[in-house]
């Protein structure tokens, strides 16, 4: 993934946020009240990044001296620190669609990375992009309930995270191999391919034919499996050069298609209806918008007004699509809301006068 795509995609907030929605006694206009979640002692920030149907919040938070990072969960008004694997840092990256407690997450061991990889990118500074302590350790991915945390395992490589997981206890991400690919962007060394674990077991998904690397971001309840497959970059969380937005049923690979470019093309979310949702290159590979496909149609979602590119991360069963909108130089991204065919600025349905932001 560039610079761009991560940028759009991976943006760390200044702050962790919870979206109330009121309907306006003026009209039947939906506004929002934003509640600050608070962070695990850290100044610099926090992350909302997943919100299950029983209210309880997940993403990253900063701890007291801003140096490291931890996923968080947050529920009935409390912070639970997640906690690691031994390492440093750790984080809740995507949503995450389990009613039942269970939350799919990576992190750092206490093993420094024996290849010198950075697979796991851990930003503890928004503003200056400055890494936390620790990132050059290996991470794995986990699932935690009720406070216990199990470590995910690998397929023979030293990194693993775990980005989705469903109802059904199907947890999607991506692992590294022992393949030494001359193509990965230092200081990557491995392959790593898109996985499903299933009771402690890890099963891989097949890439596009082509493609050296993959990852599984997003998981329906009917176990359908989305996310990208392309070239080796210099890990997942940094630079994935993501060639085919991909839709997985069982071990069958559907190419989604682009909406013209050759890269950056990924699929992030599916809901019950197989309606996905990601971002695409246009033809040139300048810029990328966010997209819906349905019944094997990929739609260009565009932008808000006067933006340069957009990304959609999330879509539920109504169909409503949630995602960001940034200007071309990424100063200003704003959260948006796209249903019935109208992208909306989250930012205007909320108090005016709000000294809140919502990238």
């Amino acid at each position: 993934m560039n610079s761009r795509m991560l940028k759009l995609i991976a943006a760390i907030t200044t702050f962790a946020a919870l979206l109330i929605p009121i309907r306006a006694q003026e009209s039947n206009q939906i506004h929002y009240s934003v509640t600050s979640l608070g962070t695990l002692g850290g100044k610099l920030g926090s992350s909302a990044h997943s919100i299950n149907d029983i209210g309880w919040i997940a993403g990253v938070a900063n701890l007291t001296g801003d140096n490291v990072e931890h996923a968080a969960l947050w529920r009935d008004g409390v912070i639970t620190d997640l906690g690691t694997l031994g390492g440093s840092n750790s984080n809740v990256d995507f949503p995450v669609k389990n009613n039942g407690g269970l939350i799919a997450g990576f992190a750092q061991t206490s093993t420094i990375d024996p290849l010198g990889e950075t697979f796991c990118t851990f930003t503890c500074n928004p503003t200056t992009g400055g890494a936390c302590d620790g990132s050059n350790h290996s991470c794995l991915g986990f699932l935690w309930r009720n406070g216990v945390k199990e470590p995910l395992g690998t397929l023979g490589g030293n990194n693993s995270a775990a980005l989705g997981v469903n109802n059904r206890g199907l947890v999607v991400g991506t692992a590294e191999n022992i393949t030494q690919d001359p193509a990965c962007m230092p200081p990557q060394v491995l392959d790593y391919k898109a996985v499903t674990w299933l009771a402690g077991r890890i099963h891989e998904l097949p890439a596009f034919p082509g493609d050296a690397i993959a990852a599984a971001v997003g998981v329906n309840d009917n176990n359908q499996v989305v996310g990208g497959s392309g070239n080796c970059g210099s890990g997942v969380g940094i630079s994935p050069i993501f060639v085919h937005a991909i839709l997985w049923q069982k071990d069958s690979v559907t190419d989604l298609g682009n909406l013209g470019g050759s890269i950056n093309n990924v699929a992030f979310a599916i809901n019950g209806r197989a309606q996905v949702v990601g971002a695409s290159d246009l033809a040139g590979d300048n810029t990328g918008h966010a997209f819906l496909w349905q019944q094997g149609v990929m739609a260009d979602l565009g932008t808000l007004t006067g933006d340069f590119s957009s990304a959609a991360n999330g879509i539920n069963n109504n169909g409503q699509v949630v995602g960001q909108s940034c200007n071309s130089d990424f100063s200003v991204c704003r959260a948006f809301l796209w249903q019935a065919g109208a992208m909306t600025d989250l930012n205007t349905l909320i108090p005016v006068g709000s000294r809140r932001h919502l990238p």
